[in-house]
């Protein structure tokens, strides 16, 4: 039993080991294709826009051109330190508006990369459905570069090499390293980028709550019943569960940016929806106490993938992501201070407690609450009660519901040099699931 147990841990090692080397190997593969030029500039909203063309490779034949964006507010000076974004699609007037806003609050030009991944490819192919089908081809063929999340990162590395060259020419600044952000995949993309590039100061994925992988789809057919219809692009492919064999696992390690976990020490900011269909409501709690150096939560309440919030519309809709991403990385543009959070679920008689201590004193604190009659909170409704909240510490209690579950966290929020931001705590659920 000893030896099989060793035998194992070896092929783990192994397969891990791989993993990393053929990320890193492509991200670092010389290709002769990257080329950037700026096409032009010009003023929205008093903002100055600089528009790059950029070929960030070539891809199985294919070139990966993008959209890459600049933004610089009035009374805002380039700095050292650049926010980038990485997005599907191209250049939009709604995306400049937001990426002006973010700027604005940063206090420091923005860079917006669009195009991540290159599509509609292999017959219109397009997201899920053309990752999954790039991992079913790599387990065709054994090719390590089918992959798509390999040349998504890579054009985020090359993004990077035309952002320093950009703001040397234009700017006469030195541009150092960058807070990378991204949504679903591209925040998938978000935390790839950090494991293999140095130049990456901080990062903040949205809405890819499933690090751990090879934990995350058991636990959710646990909880469920059945995997997510959002992930059915995986499923209907044979990709989810994971096969059982040496491909397919090292597949895994390859995408998976907890294998990756030793090599991601840069602060980071977790945004999640509440409501999101893709993932668990506690899926956070199999992979949170493995991120390494400093980390925040920030859940939306009531919002779905998209991250918007209930009765609002426009930027408004953002409002806990449009002060808590600008507050974050402001912090690591500007060497401004983050609260840091430590909390503590625990049980006293019928009540549960979530006992929180922040080195700086949020504005207010609040207990979030949501019930189900399963451990399936996609359809459920948060409601908000205050917490108790004295000099630093806050102390949340609710009881376990008379049927069914119960899921609660405890939120800060703060006002940082103007920008009111939100900071979580991990979700618990209590209870017992009603028998269908």
């Amino acid at each position: 039993m000893m030896m099989r147990c060793m035998v194992g841990l070896l092929t783990l090692t192994l397969v891990t080991t791989t993993a990393r080397a053929g990320l890193e190997e492509y991200v670092k593969k010389a290709d002769s294709s990257f080329e950037w030029k700026l096409k032009g500039q010009r003023l929205v909203n008093g903002a100055k826009i600089y528009e790059i063309d950029l070929t960030s490779q070539t891809w199985q034949t294919i070139p990966w051109k993008h959209d890459l964006v600049v933004i610089v507010p009035p009374d805002v000076k380039p700095t050292s330190t650049m926010f980038l974004f990485n997005t599907g699609g191209k250049s939009s007037l709604t995306s400049l508006l937001l990426a002006n806003d973010l700027a604005t609050k940063m206090k420091a030009p923005v860079a917006f990369l669009f195009g991540i991944p290159a599509q509609p490819l292999f017959d219109g192919l397009r997201e899920d459905a053309l990752i999954a089908e790039t991992f079913v081809r790599y387990l065709k063929t054994g090719d390590a570069e089918w992959p798509l999340l390999f040349p998504m990162v890579k054009s985020l590395v090359k993004a990077m090499d035309a952002l320093q060259a950009f703001s040397q020419q234009e700017f006469k600044t030195e541009l150092k390293d960058f807070v990378v952000a991204g949504a679903s995949k591209r925040g998938w993309t978000t935390w790839l980028t950090a494991a293999v590039e140095p130049r990456v100061k901080a990062i903040a994925p949205m809405v890819i709550d499933t690090l751990n992988m090879q934990k995350q789809l058991p636990y959710q057919l646990e909880s469920y019943g059945a995997y997510s219809e959002q992930i059915r692009d995986y499923t209907r492919r044979k990709l989810a569960p994971p096969p059982k064999t040496p491909e397919a696992q090292k597949l895994w390690a390859m995408v998976d940016p907890w294998v990756y976990r030793d090599k991601i020490k840069i602060p980071k900011l977790i945004l999640n929806g509440t409501n999101d269909p893709y993932w668990t409501q506690d899926a956070l709690n199999l992979y949170w106490d493995d991120l390494n150096g400093e980390k925040w939560i920030c859940y939306v309440p009531n919002a779905g993938h998209n991250l918007q919030e209930k009765g609002a519309t426009g930027l408004a809709a953002l409002t806990r992501v449009g002060g808590t991403l600008p507050a974050f990385t402001r912090a690591y543009i500007h060497n401004k201070p983050l609260p840091k959070l430590t909390w503590k679920h625990g049980e006293s008689g019928d009540k549960f407690t979530v006992k929180v201590t922040s080195d700086i004193e949020p504005t207010k604190a609040r207990l979030w609450v949501a019930d189900a009659p399963t451990r399936d909170f996609r359809n459920s409704t948060w409601k908000e009660s205050p917490a108790q909240l004295n000099k630093g510490e806050i102390l949340a209690q609710t009881e376990a519901p008379a049927s069914g579950c119960r899921v609660f966290f405890v939120e800060c929020e703060y006002n940082l040099d103007g920008l009111t931001c939100y900071f979580s705590t991990q979700v618990r659920i209590v209870g017992t699931p009603e028998k269908k």
